[in-house]
């Protein structure tokens, strides 16, 4: 399975979102640290779900890395753009 399929996978199943949207950003990184051909090493992650409305962003952050688990270990970069 693809990175980005198991990245929407995991976060679907833990927050629910209105909005999530993944976007393997690998190639315009081409040339710059941790750039592997084939891509899935660089993610832009924006999701929108009602239980981010009460926290920080960086509680919002640590939930998402927590959801994704292993997988943060596995890619270089993930951008996140997380709201409630």
């Amino acid at each position: 399975m693809a990175v980005a399929d198991e990245i929407r996978e995991k976060l679907q199943a833990a927050f629910d979102p209105t909005v999530l949207e993944v976007v393997d950003d690998s190639e315009s990184h081409r040339g710059h640290a941790g750039f592997q051909e084939g891509g899935e090493s660089h993610f832009n992650v924006r999701i929108v779900a009602e239980v981010f409305g009460p926290m920080t962003r960086v509680a919002r952050h640590r939930a998402v890395h927590k959801a994704l688990g292993d997988i943060t270990g596995r890619i270089h970069a993930l951008a996140l753009d997380v709201s409630g």
